[in-house]
């Protein structure tokens, strides 16, 4: 029969670590041989520190192209309305065609034109009446004018020497009309200084006679189907006109062939103005 062998019961010999760093022997707990303590190298997940979350910061996009794109689009837009009225402003000049209304001094009688001094010259006194014709016409198809009350006013051409005044009264000139006011009573009655006394009698000493200036100020509104403008300043002026100073009590007739009435209206429809 075989032997059984059995193991020693005297335990084994532990090995002794190597001194660390030339100092005592470490035994496996971490102590050295003389009773001291070292620190362990091996990872002890304990001594992690604790986890602090850090606070969100959102992250800001930069907003440069948010304001090429908003810049954009309002040019874009701007420009297409900008385009739209244009093009609305040429239809509307082609279908209509708006012109100014015309205005002519038919006649323009002087029944009297005085200018009477005193014998030691201190002051001097005008008188004047005159009798005038005027036409209105309207040209446009589709357009219609409402006038206020004008007030007439005439002058002397060289030296702008007032000479009286009158009223027309108001009116409509619808499309393609012509309206005419006959015995437009202009007169003034009133004294003058020295200056303008030396201005106007050289003119009244002209053989050719004197020359005047008719003027017309109003305010109109132009109607264009159920479209209605604001009222807008309208002045008619007639220049030309030759008048001979009358003799005895027979009005004397100015001579108007030569007179163009020119009229100053600044009225905007779309972007057209006439």
């Amino acid at each position: 029969m075989s032997e059984k062998v059995f193991p020693s019961a005297k335990p084994a010999a532990t090995a002794v670590p190597p001194a660390v760093n030339g100092g005592a022997p470490v035994n496996m707990n971490g102590t050295t041989a003389n009773g001291g303590t070292t620190k362990s190298h091996l990872y002890n997940p304990t001594s992690r520190p604790p986890y602090r979350p850090q606070p969100y910061h959102r992250r800001h996009r930069p907003r440069r192209n948010y304001c090429c794109c908003c810049c954009f689009w309002t040019l874009l837009i701007i420009l297409i309305l900008a385009l739209l009225v244009a093009i609305a402003g040429s239809v509307f000049y082609v279908l209509y065609r708006p012109n100014r209304p015309s205005f002519t001094l038919a006649s323009l009688r002087i029944h009297r034109l005085n200018l009477t001094t005193t014998a030691d010259s201190s002051s001097s006194h005008l008188s004047t009446l005159f009798n005038l014709t005027i036409s209105s016409k309207n040209p446009n198809s589709h357009l219609s004018f409402s006038y206020d009350p004008f007030v007439v006013s005439c002058v002397s051409s060289n030296s702008d020497v007032f000479i009286g005044n009158g009223t027309l009264p108001a009116f409509v000139s619808n499309s393609k009309n012509e309206t005419t006011f006959k015995g437009v009573v202009v007169t003034t009655s009133i004294d003058l200084d020295a200056e303008t006394v030396n201005n106007l009698r050289p003119d009244l000493k002209k053989k050719n006679g004197i020359l005047l200036k008719v003027q017309m100020d109003t305010k109109v509104t132009v109607k264009m189907g159920g479209l209605k403008s604001k009222k807008v300043g309208i002045r008619v002026s007639c220049d030309g006109v030759k008048g001979v100073l009358p003799k005895g009590k027979s009005p004397s007739l100015a001579n108007v062939s030569g007179a163009k009435c020119k009229v100053d209206l600044r009225l905007k429809i779309w972007r057209w103005t006439f």
